[in-house]
């Protein structure tokens, strides 16, 4: 069975050796920059080939890790589901449908919307790698208020309400959340971003979803805004490209979210989440937990706690961790 992962890395190199190195570098920056700032919503930012083609090598894996990583605590979350049906919503280059595949694999009716038809166009260039990935329909329509989602299992939404005004943020969630069983956001793992995620998590809750992830609950998030932010980190292996734009010397690079993924059905979410890295030290982890009684704690956990002390030095920033019940809280 292909690999999408490296099918997708292998696909994004083939193409962008196609440009010249320097074209393919301007473009990212200016692209950057673009997505950035303030992003008008009557216009697409990636204007043609040659700007979809450098930002998808630059962008694409990144955003893939990312919603790849925000799938598989979801699936964590409702184990033996899987979706008959996917609408990708401002999809642009289809990342988040590669991700969607390498979680539930497997042929299904899906639906890449976005406004940008270069991107779309690529899109489907890209996914004909994958067999699975064959059938996907490539669709272009304005990313707002006006859009129509239609009946499907799945909507992923990575990366867009960033370029949005708020009511049309505000409309996107919505639509999705009539259209879907279930809703996964992804957004940039800054303030914003995450002020973003916690407002369409609010809307999906009000509309009757239960939060399977990144939450151990449905109630309101305990991090007072302005205080501080909930993300996460997925390690991206960074492209020649990547080097060049950012003159850095790793082979690798943690790209930064925020998300909630939410469902209509019952769920199972983590018993509690680790919400920052733990700070390993001698005979003891500390844990910086999200737990189900809407708190953030700080939980320790010691060599005499056996084999949960195992586990917590094998423990990452974003995993499920077990109930606070047989650790301490820090002090």
């Amino acid at each position: 069975m292909n690999d999408p992962a490296e099918t997708l890395r292998a696909a994004l190199a083939e193409l962008v050796d196609g440009l010249p190195p320097r074209q393919a570098a301007q473009a990212v920056e200016r692209l950057i920059a673009n997505y950035r700032g303030a992003t008008p919503t009557d216009a697409p930012i990636l204007r043609d080939r040659a700007d979809v083609v450098a930002y998808a090598a630059y962008r694409m894996p990144a955003t893939f890790a990312a919603v790849r990583s925000a799938l598989a605590a979801f699936a964590d979350a409702v184990p033996g589901w899987a979706p008959g049906s996917h609408t990708d919503v401002g999809g642009g280059t289809g990342a988040a449908t590669w991700a969607v595949n390498d979680t539930w694999p497997g042929a299904r009716p899906v639906t890449v919307l976005d406004w940008a038809e270069p991107a779309l166009a690529l899109g489907r260039e890209i996914a004909g790698t994958l067999p699975e990935l064959g059938d996907v329909r490539w669709q272009r329509a304005r990313i707002g208020a006006a859009l129509d989602v239609a009946g499907t299992d799945l909507v992923t939404v990575s990366y867009v309400l960033n370029e949005l005004t708020g009511p049309d943020r505000v409309a996107l969630v919505d639509a999705a959340a009539s259209a879907a069983q279930a809703v996964v956001i992804v957004e940039a793992g800054t303030p914003d971003g995450y002020a973003r995620v916690i407002e369409a998590r609010d809307r999906l809750v009000a509309a009757g979803f239960r939060v399977a992830a990144p939450c151990p609950h449905s109630a309101a998030c305990p991090i007072v805004p302005g205080t501080d932010w909930c993300h996460f980190a997925a390690r991206v292996s960074r492209s020649s490209l990547h080097r060049q734009v950012k003159g850095g010397s790793l082979a690798y690079e943690d790209e930064k979210f925020s998300y909630v993924a939410a469902a209509r059905f019952p769920v199972e979410p983590a018993p509690s989440r680790v919400v920052r890295r733990p700070q390993i030290r001698k005979g003891q982890v500390l844990l910086d937990l999200c737990e189900p009684d809407e708190l953030l704690r700080r939980r320790t956990v010691t060599k005499r706690h056996g084999d949960l002390y195992k586990a917590a030095r094998d423990a990452d920033w974003g995993d499920a961790w077990p109930s606070g019940e047989a650790t301490s809280p820090g002090r």
